[in-house]
């Protein structure tokens, strides 16, 4: 602007300087705000996923899937030589994933937690080997018969027994689970095996065979370093594994499989009751299904024996 510029004109640029200040003002804010809105929803959920729309608001908001689950159970989930959660579940729930353009986060908690934790909100899905049975769907203690919360609902996807191993070359007379009394069995705390010991050991005090002596422990590994250190006869995990640990243990020198696997049951994810999310998982599950990632997971673990056809809701019993 020169001295010579009348006040009239100067006011007129002025003005028109500063209409031009707020359009550009205005362009970059909108950009800005475009470009927060984009970033905000490349670090939640993506939109473009086929089954983002069938998700709970407050997921596709934070784009995550927190997970409860127990990661010492190999070889469903477990953390391998770098510390990496891996797995059946954990490659399950990436292709799920991708479905529902989420992630799902694991978080590590004892076994006979992870309902509370599902219940309290801290996760919201529990993933872990977690057998489907009507007791956790009504929220009932197995042991009690009492209720002790709400129950859960469960999208099925895997269907495994129960088997007993030994130490290779010591079986001490088990093929059975009747052969078991009056010896002693570790198993984890809270699991399918733990029930089956304890009703078991039932049967063989009123036979008058004596009774199963019984030590649990917060996860699988910890009992398989109490029989492979002879502090005990036997021990009872999910098939899978079982037959992980008697294959990769000491070089598949640790144990051996006794007997055939009883109790085949589906392993189910597990959502607060009446919670949308199922719905979606189910979806999911069925995505896979159809599209054969679920088979490429399955067979990658060599546990095609237990590979469903369908995502069934609540099949256990």
């Amino acid at each position: 602007m020169t001295a010579s510029t009348t006040r009239r004109t100067t006011v007129a640029k002025s003005r028109i300087a500063a209409v031009g200040a707020l359009a550009v003002a205005g362009t970059l804010l909108l950009t800005a705000c475009g470009d927060q809105t984009e970033s905000a929803k490349k670090e939640s959920g993506s939109s473009t996923a086929p089954l983002f729309d069938q998700l709970p608001k407050a997921i596709q908001d934070k784009g995550v899937i927190k997970v409860g689950s127990d990661i010492a159970y190999p070889p469903v989930e477990f953390k391998d030589k770098s510390g990496k959660t891996v797995g059946i579940d954990p490659d399950l729930a990436d292709a799920l994933g991708k479905q529902l353009g989420v992630k799902f986060e694991f978080e590590n908690g004892t076994f006979d937690t992870l309902l509370t934790g599902l219940r309290s909100k801290r996760y919201d899905i529990a993933m872990s080997a977690m057998t489907d049975t009507k007791d956790r769907q009504n929220g009932v203690d197995g042991d009690t018969g009492k209720k002790v919360g709400e129950g859960v609902d469960f999208v099925d996807y895997f269907t495994a027994g129960v088997s007993i191993y030994t130490k290779k070359g010591d079986d001490k007379g088990i093929t059975t689970w009747s052969d078991l009394c009056g010896k002693k069995m570790v198993v984890q705390r809270g699991t399918v095996s733990h029930d089956l010991a304890k009703s078991e050991s039932e049967k063989c005090t009123k036979a008058g065979k004596g009774k199963i002596t019984l030590e649990a422990f917060d996860n699988d590994l910890e009992a398989q370093t109490r029989l492979r250190g002879g502090g005990a006869d036997a021990g009872s995990s999910d098939f899978p594994v079982a037959a992980y640990a008697v294959k990769t243990s000491g070089g598949g020198n640790d144990f051996q499989l006794v007997g055939e696997q009883v109790e085949a049951a589906p392993y189910g994810i597990a959502v607060a009751k009446d919670n949308p999310l199922t719905k979606a998982l189910q979806s999911a599950l069925e995505a896979i299904i159809k599209n054969g990632e679920y088979d490429k997971v399955i067979a990658k673990w060599g546990v095609e024996d237990g590979a469903v056809k369908e995502a069934k809701l609540n099949g256990g019993s």
